[in-house]
């Protein structure tokens, strides 16, 4: 077994569970590497702050709050009898800590943006295997069960299915930064009712109501707070910044912005050329380097940069319509050539200030990695057919929504 130093008076205090101890010195040495300490400055949330004004949280915040949790579920599963090696849990605690450090600026908002064809869960792959090289390899079955391929499955469930650690936090915590009530969801019950059986992660039938909850709360949280049609707009509105940027860059205009931001506006990354060059630069990326760019590009001398800049840091985002049917092509002929007439943009210039698209909200999905309720009779059942709630079934379609924005004047 790998010898473990624990850490004396290592404990932080966090305003939805109180106090987080850290549990060993492996751990905070890993909290303490400059690439974890970048999510200090990386929002958990985008940019629902314009929305809801407390919502300044970080990743840093989210993944401490995952790291209690962890720490909480092995305790549980323990106390039932379920064995679980030092290693094995220093393992999950690592795996959680680190499950999010490859997010890049404004979290999900930029994703595929700053980077293209590379999910932030294989850069926090990345992350993690130059890690392990620095920490002479005691991340190697916190990586092998972050991929999936430890053979105890309710380890690797703990990480990444529907009912876990991440989902469990971040519900939480973005329910109390934005003070949207609805996805206060009961963590500490959740925990305490898991199990497991035949390696696989299960919840005692005593908590069913509290899946429940924690499925409605998920499908509220998504159309009050992720899906928000105005916290949509100003993160298309960001999405629409970094294109006509990256389009100057392409023709040689060279834009201010801090080093670490330039170099992937210069350079097209994707993950064929994702190399540890790349990740080590992408290390030095957060927040500050775009919005500080944004601002600078208010002044720059192209009209649809500056205005687009402009509209995001002074918040003058786009009139949004959100509705439950398809816009028809007439519908969005009709709004293009109205703002034809009202301004000299030609069509493809057009297309940076009216958009179009759809979203997708779906708070449980039947088909992957299921909450399962075990019974005390010994059998086992999928949430949507073991609990009474006729919405459940519901709630486990995707249900889309559609949207149109265009300048407000």
């Amino acid at each position: 077994m790998t010898e473990i130093k624990t850490n004396k008076l290592k404990i932080l205090n966090d305003p939805i569970y109180g106090f987080i101890t850290i549990p060993n010195a492996l751990i905070f040495d890993l909290i303490q590497h400059s690439y974890f300490q970048r999510l200090r400055r990386i929002s958990q949330m985008g940019l629902s702050h314009l929305v809801y004004p407390g919502a300044h949280h970080t990743r840093f915040h989210h993944a401490l709050g995952c790291l209690h949790l962890m720490q909480k579920a092995v305790s549980i599963l323990r106390f039932k009898g379920v064995k679980i090696s030092e290693d094995e849990a220093n393992a999950v605690y690592i795996a959680i800590l680190l499950h999010d450090i490859g997010h890049g600026p404004f979290s999900h908002a930029l994703e595929n943006n700053i980077v293209t064809g590379i999910s932030h869960e294989k850069i926090s792959l990345k992350f993690m295997e130059v890690l392990n090289e620095e920490f002479e390899g005691k991340l190697t079955l916190a990586i092998t069960i972050f991929k999936g391929n430890y053979p105890r499955k309710f380890l690797y469930q703990l990480i990444s299915s529907q009912l876990d650690m991440d989902r469990l936090d971040y519900l939480k915590r973005d329910s109390f930064y934005t003070g949207v009530a609805e996805g206060n969801i009961n963590s500490e019950r959740l925990i305490t009712m898991l199990n497991v059986k035949k390696d696989e992660l299960v919840v005692e039938e005593k908590g069913i109501y509290s899946v429940e909850k924690f499925i409605v709360g998920r499908r509220l949280m998504y159309w009050q707070v992720y899906l928000h049609k105005t916290g949509l707009v100003a993160e298309k509105l960001l999405e629409k910044v970094l294109k006509r940027a990256k389009e100057l860059t392409s023709k040689n205009i060279d834009l201010p912005g801090t080093k670490a931001f330039k170099f992937f506006l210069e350079n097209p990354i994707n993950e064929e050329n994702f190399t540890l060059e790349t990740l080590k630069r992408f290390a030095k990326l957060d927040d500050y380097d775009i919005f500080s760019s944004i601002k600078e590009w208010i002044s720059t001398d192209d009209l649809i940069l500056s205005k687009l800049a402009e509209n995001l840091v002074n918040r003058k985002l786009p009139k949004v319509i959100l509705q439950s049917t398809k816009f028809n092509n007439n519908e969005i002929e009709k709004v293009k050539k109205d703002i034809q007439k009202k301004s000299n943009f030609n069509n493809n210039e057009i297309d940076y200030f009216m958009y179009h698209g759809e979203v997708q909200n779906q708070a449980y999905d039947r088909t992957k990695n299921n909450i399962q309720i075990l019974f005390k009779s010994g059998e086992i059942k999928d949430i949507t057919e073991a609990s009474d709630h006729l919405n459940l079934q519901a709630l486990s379609k995707p249900v889309f929504k559609y949207f149109i924005c265009y300048p407000k004047q």
